[in-house]
């Protein structure tokens, strides 16, 4: 946690060995840390330029050291400097580094659009090749800061699944407002449905369409990047990257609109469901089944009742309850009489079930 602050690995394991006690010299914090003592003086006695920790006392003559050394480096004694003290210069240090490192990036920004973006490429860049795709791809993911839209459509070409799922995880551990809109079957493919549970409790948006024009990702609005189709199987995967411009535009709203069509994915404790289309309503046949449940009947009752096998009972009832997006039958009861379900049955003339029936 301290190379944030500029100190290397070898710098942070001694700081954080002497932090466990008041004192130490050098051969007694190689012992903890398995760092020879020599380079263990040596980090100390950088740490005590920094002010980061102090000498305590000398032990001249000291016996009890390896074999008895008298070199001074090796018995001089040190305890750590006040962190609240000692570590504050380093953490304005930082800031204002990162706060120069900001106006820099700003600079550079407003200089790119001044000279190039009123051309035609400054406003569209292609991509070639499977490394320069994902690496715009990971510029676009991890350097997005407030926002990020998705099309996902078919299998993965230029960057991996699992390197994607990092570059997400990135997003949303940021805080980043990150929705996905994926094509139908999306949730059909292997080992996306645990991957997609984890990230919708993260916090990332998903929503399915029945199909989508192409792939693409908008970063904060500033930038995108859309695959290229090729005709040549066999060629090499290529993008075209979209800066800010009425073409980009264009895709937000694309987006926008896809968003708006597409059914939101749910995570509940019996798995993902896809919330189904607004206008879409049980049958008459799962009504009479919903009917008979919310009055008590088994499974097996409601199949005698309506001469069906107990197997298209369940069938229908699972779909009730996909529909409802419920997981248990109570859910699908309460939900049944918020959407006014079973005033839809009897609109629709469907006759009353008979508890006394057999």
């Amino acid at each position: 946690m301290l190379r944030a602050l500029g100190l290397g690995p070898a710098a942070e394991a001694v700081y954080m060995a002497l932090m466990a006690q008041p004192m130490a010299r050098p051969h007694d914090l190689a012992r903890q840390t398995g760092i020879a003592a020599a380079e263990v003086a040596r980090v100390l006695a950088d740490l005590e330029k920094r002010g980061l920790v102090s000498v305590a006392d000398w032990l001249d003559g000291d016996e009890s050291g390896p074999a008895g050394r008298s070199d001074r480096a090796l018995s001089v004694r040190y305890r750590l400097a006040p962190p609240s003290v000692a570590l504050a210069p380093f953490l304005v240090e930082q800031r204002n580094a990162l706060h120069q490192a900001e106006s820099a990036f700003s600079m550079l920004i407003e200089q790119y659009r001044n000279t190039a973006v009123n051309s035609a490429g400054g406003v569209v860049e292609v991509v070639v090749g499977v490394e320069q795709v994902a690496h715009r791809f990971h510029q676009l993911q991890f350097g997005a800061q407030r926002e990020l839209l998705v099309f996902l459509v078919g299998a993965p070409v230029a960057v991996p699944r699992e390197d994607a799922d990092l570059a997400e995880s990135s997003a949303l551990d940021r805080g980043v407002d990150f929705r996905v809109v994926a094509a139908g079957d999306y949730l059909d493919c292997p080992g996306v449905v645990r991957d997609v549970r984890g990230a919708i409790k993260s916090g990332l948006e998903l929503r399915l369409a029945d199909s989508l024009p192409l792939k693409m990702v908008v970063s904060d609005r500033q930038r995108a990047m859309v695959p290229l189709d090729m005709a040549d199987s066999d060629a090499e995967p290529s993008a075209i990257v979209i800066h800010r411009s009425g073409l980009l535009t264009a895709l937000v709203h694309l987006f926008e609109g896809e968003w708006d069509r597409a059914r939101p994915v749910l995570h509940t404790p019996s798995g993902v469901h896809a919330k189904p289309a607004v206008e879409e309503q049980p049958t008459g046949g799962e009504l009479d089944v919903l009917a008979l449940l919310l009055a008590g009947f088994s499974d097996r009752r409601v199949a005698s009742q309506l001469g069906l096998s107990i197997r298209t009972v369940e069938r229908r009832t699972r779909r009730l309850m996909d529909l409802a997006g419920a997981d248990s039958r109570l859910q699908l009861g309460w939900h049944a009489a918020r959407a006014g379900w079973l005033c839809l049955r009897h609109s629709e003339g469907a006759a009353s079930p008979h508890p006394t029936g057999s």
